[in-house]
């Protein structure tokens, strides 16, 4: 049985230095389905929105209440990171099934403390520039895996602003800087070609340096602009308004941070998997509280999905897709050509679409995908190919021949999306056993138990998701 520890009563994930993990021992055998799905999924809240909102309530200017929080590796995390830093973070138990709400009061911030990222990239890269408005040494580190994700571009950031920071040049976690208990601010400029979350990071504190902040990206490209434009969404929900005068230029004004109470939306990339079954079984799959507008990339699914045959309706708060007769039905689909540059944490859920697809595809605008959790385009091709799959690595992409699979190991790198993209294909080929399911614990630790209700293999209960 699928076990968490991050919502069990007995155990909080913030109450001292050790972050839980989830366990599943040894390789998880991806079910297969005979049968087309008819099931609605509730999905906890989103992972980004949840960790910028933790640390915009750690700066504002009074205390904040976030509802339907996620509860996560990555969220533990970064609450861990914020209370070494001096801010009170509380629970508050609301009946809630996927956990708590916080309750976060900024106070002082404080240095003499050390920083676990574990491998998430918003803690890397959100938290150094809020600890350099602390006063005293902070230090960086986290997982192996995270050792291999680019960092230049906070360090280096950090360094135009000021700060002492020392990396023994490596670019790389760990490095250490000391705050000086304010930041000036200024204008300066960066190439954020690797990563979002460089640009996302020093807006989310730049409101709090003495003169705030004139931020120019300077490279040819910028990923995943769709998460810039939630943190200036997040940002002007609390009185802080981010002008842009010509593209790649963020101007923030020097100024409070303002308490609010916000109501955390679903995580919308983590339904990628879920809605992708439908497509692969048949049926339908519906993911309650879907927003009307938002800015998670995880939107795009609503228009991505039908490209595979599927049809997608909206009622009453919720999306549905219906996969028709599916794969498993003896429906096809044809590939795809797709420019996921907007949305790339998509990305593994689609290729693993295109693998099972009748003609090629050829997805492009990811090459940023080489940095993350791990290098996503080696490892999809590795693993579809390990498969019996047909997939090559382009400079910006993959390119997806149609192969008949077969079954066998599907190994995770540490990567929460490899992994339920290996329960995606698993759905249609029999004999997938997953390496590192755990790894879902990162976003949504619930996945297994939640994986095993969608294809009725066991009914949803609080018991199923660890919550008793």
């Amino acid at each position: 049985m699928f076990v968490s520890k991050y919502s069990n009563p007995e155990f909080s994930p913030y109450d001292d230095e050790t972050v839980p993990e989830t366990t599943v021992p040894g390789n998880w055998p991806a079910p297969t389905v005979s049968h087309a799905l008819s099931a609605t999924v509730n999905l906890p809240g989103s992972k980004s929105l949840t960790n910028r909102e933790l640390v915009l309530a750690a700066l504002a200017d009074g205390p904040s209440r976030l509802h339907s929080p996620l509860h996560s590796r990555d969220s533990a995390l970064m609450i861990q990171a914020l209370r070494a830093l001096g801010v009170e973070i509380e629970e508050i138990a609301t009946g809630n099934v996927f956990g708590p709400d916080l309750a976060v009061t900024p106070s002082e911030l404080q240095g003499g403390s050390s920083i676990d990222c574990g491998l998430a990239g918003t803690v890397m890269r959100f938290l150094p520039p809020v600890a350099a408005l602390a006063l005293g040494p902070v230090s960086f580190d986290g997982d192996e895996a995270a050792l291999r994700r680019p960092m230049r571009t906070t360090i280096d950031s950090l360094r135009a602003l000021g700060v002492d920071v020392s990396d023994d040049g490596r670019g790389t976690l760990p490095f250490n800087l000391y705050g000086m208990g304010s930041v000036a601010g200024g204008e300066i400029s960066i190439d954020a070609s690797a990563s979002s979350q460089f640009v996302s990071g020093l807006l989310l504190a730049a409101a709090r340096f003495d003169h705030g902040l004139t931020l120019r990206h300077t490279g040819d490209t910028l990923p995943s602009l769709p998460h810039i434009e939630m943190t200036i969404e997040c940002l002007a929900a609390r009185g802080v308004v981010v002008e842009c005068p010509e593209p790649g230029v963020w101007v923030v004004p020097a100024g409070p941070i303002s308490a609010i109470d916000v109501e955390l939306e679903p995580d919308l990339s983590n339904a990628a998997p879920f809605l992708a079954a439908a497509i692969v079984a048949g049926g339908t799959v519906t993911i309650e509280g879907w927003p009307e507008s938002t800015t998670q990339v995880g939107a795009d699914l609503e228009q991505l999905l039908p490209l595979f045959g599927a049809t997608a309706s909206r009622s009453d708060g919720a999306l549905t897709i219906d996969g028709g007769a599916g794969i498993i039905g003896g429906n096809s689909y044809a590939g795809v050509e797709l420019d996921l540059s907007t949305g790339g944490e998509l990305a593994p859920a689609i290729v693993a679409l295109a693998a099972l697809a009748s003609s090629p595809s050829t997805i492009t605008g990811i090459g940023h995908l080489r940095g993350h959790e791990t290098d996503r385009l080696a490892a999809l091709c590795a693993e579809i190919n390990a498969l019996g799959g047909a997939v090559t690595e382009l400079d910006d992409g993959l390119h997806i021949e149609p192969r008949e699979l077969h079954g066998g190991v599907w190994h995770s790198y540490e990567d929460h999306r490899m992994s339920t993209a290996g329960a995606i294909i698993g759905l249609a080929i029999a004999g997938i056993e997953v390496e590192g399911i755990d790894a879902t614990a990162k976003t949504l630790p619930q996945f297994p138990a939640l994986w095993a209700t969608l294809v009725g293999d066991a009914p949803l209960t609080t018991n199923t998701l660890g919550l008793l």
